[in-house]
């Protein structure tokens, strides 16, 4: 129809990608190599009705920009993901009520508090490495009347296109310079990052995730942190295919690259859209295992991302395959970042497959525990253990008997006479659950004492095995 079609919104098929290699490797064939750019673009033409397919080779040339996605659609065949909807409720981002607070790592983050009985704990919408300014920011001095100023789309272009060919370049100095100044912009104004996140920016901001400098990786890393604050970039940003690249960024990067890849995940699955893909891509396990980072920040991204994730049910299952209960409650009992990996642990409780292996790992009594040692745990630690019992408690024939041993009814009478309103409300539901499962227990009907007071005795029936020889001849 004479558009232009959109490839940045593709997403490599992994799955098709390893069955194609697992296939060749099981009948000793070689790998397929993926097609050069002409050949691909002959065989596109080729589908393109000829009216169509004379004015395209016809007219300009294809732009840059466009052959460099052509190259990745050939490399990256593209899959759809579904659209997950949280099976929490509404999306916890539409009830965000945002407010300006300062804070350790930066003057301007940004606290959401949240009034929904579903969220534990009051939870950031900026990662915790946003606007600082480490020492690869500080290797570059770049005053403020240098940043270009962005009246206009057509002054923006022109600004984008400059910033293209500085990262572009093969010079390392001028890479650095770049990415301090795409880093500066973006931080500070909200309109530039929409603007240039675009296509050819993203395609040169991606080659320099991966450089082998360490400061230029930070600052590339650092650069897509601002730029995904924009909601409107979160899903073009993954569907670029960066998520692969944060992960390996989280996986071997230096600490500062480790704090961004962490807070940039985080960012992009505030997203609904994006939650199912960076599940699949794989970013479930590295995550897990940056709770353990000796970085703050990254301890703290790690966590809000994989809470944010564990919202759609398939990535719940993944965590619970992947061991998470037991790496989670391990870190409950030890006191590392316990509030916030209590947040996932109310996650993975509301499915049947993470709440079964909650109650297998003794989960109760390390929360019931926990509650009893009120006076050494942080307000938001109790109520995240009080949230945690209470997902526990809802469809589980196991959960009263497990409280009772752990002897839970005292210490949430406890709850409910001295804790906040949030942590009362929820041990008074936990409270009559067990209550209301007492009951019927107790108003089970006895069969054998209706047999009797009905006048019908047991042996009456009972058919013995001279019984059954006397009478076998009537069959």
């Amino acid at each position: 129809d004479g558009s232009t079609p959109d490839f940045s919104t593709i997403i490599p098929n992994l799955a098709i990608k390893t069955t194609i290699l697992a296939w060749c490797r099981d009948h000793h064939a070689q790998d397929p190599a993926p097609p050069d750019y002409s050949s691909v673009e002959k065989i596109v033409l080729s589908k393109i009705p000829e009216q169509t397919s004379s004015r395209l080779t016809s007219g300009p040339d294809i732009r840059v920009s466009e052959r460099e996605l052509l190259k990745a659609v050939a490399e990256n065949p593209p899959v759809l993901f579904s659209h997950a909807v949280t099976e929490m409720g509404p999306s916890v981002n539409s009830r965000l009520l945002c407010s300006t607070s300062t804070s350790s790592s930066s003057d301007e983050s940004v606290i959401v508090t949240a009034s929904s009985p579903y969220t534990p704990l009051p939870l950031s919408t900026r990662p915790a490495c946003f606007s600082a300014s480490g020492s690869s920011s500080s290797s570059t001095e770049i005053t403020w009347s240098e940043i270009p100023n962005l009246k206009s789309q057509s002054s923006s272009s022109l600004e984008e296109q400059e910033l293209v060919l500085k990262l572009k370049s093969s010079d390392i100095f001028e890479q650095e310079t770049g990415l301090v100044l795409l880093r500066k912009i973006t931080r500070t104004k909200e309109e530039a990052r929409v603007s240039l996140c675009s296509p050819r920016l993203l395609s040169a901001l991606r080659s320099l995730i991966t450089s082998r400098y360490s400061v230029v990786q930070t600052n590339a890393i650092a650069s897509l942190v601002n730029l995904s604050l924009e909601k409107s970039n979160k899903v073009v940003i993954v569907r670029s295919g960066f998520v692969p690249l944060l992960i390996d960024a989280l996986k071997a990067g230096s600490s500062e690259a480790q704090e961004h890849a962490a807070g940039a995940l985080f960012s992009l699955a505030l997203e609904d859209e994006n939650k199912m893909a960076i599940g699949v891509l794989g970013a479930l396990q590295p995550l897990l295992h940056a709770l353990r980072s000796e970085s703050e920040r990254t301890q703290h991204d790690s966590a809000l991302a994989l809470y944010h994730l564990s919202l759609i049910q398939s990535n719940r299952v993944k965590l619970v395959k992947l061991g998470a209960v037991l790496t989670l409650l391990s870190m409950v009992k030890s006191g590392d970042s316990a509030s916030r990996v209590l947040l996932v642990l109310c996650n993975l409780a509301a499915c049947p497959e993470g709440k079964s292996a909650m109650l297998d790992a003794n989960a109760v009594a390390i929360l019931v525990g926990m509650l009893r040692e009120s006076e050494l745990v942080c307000k938001a630690t109790r109520e995240n253990c009080v949230a945690a019992l209470f997902a526990l408690s809802h469809g589980s024939m196991r959960f009263k008997g497990l409280a009772k041993e752990a002897r839970a009814v005292e210490v949430l009478r406890e709850v409910e006479e001295r804790g906040s309103e949030r942590a009362k409300d929820k041990a008074k539901r936990i409270l009559q659950i067990m209550r209301d499962r007492k009951e019927d227990e107790d108003d089970e009907i006895d069969w054998e004492a209706a047999l009797e007071s009905g006048g019908l005795s047991r042996t009456r029936y009972r058919v013995g095995k001279d019984d059954f020889a006397a009478n076998s001849t009537d069959f």
